[in-house]
């Protein structure tokens, strides 16, 4: 099961994500990112050592080192 947060502004669920992206210098990102209905990339639990936050304008989950 998908790791998944309820925007206390819109109700809507959104569930966490996971890729692998390669910059130009070669390096290799982790990037984290919420949609709207689970897909391949989703990952199952909260990265160690973030937490979820809420921009208070749009609704929409971050994930925030903490």
């Amino acid at each position: 099961m998908a790791f998944s947060v309820v925007s206390k502004k819109s109700g809507k669920t959104y569930f966490l994500h996971r890729r692998e992206q390669e910059l130009r210098g070669g390096r290799t990102v982790t990037l984290y990112y919420f949609a709207g209905a689970p897909g391949e990339a989703a990952i199952d639990a909260l990265p160690q050592g973030y937490i979820v936050s809420e921009n208070s304008k749009t609704g929409l989950p971050l994930l925030k080192k903490g």
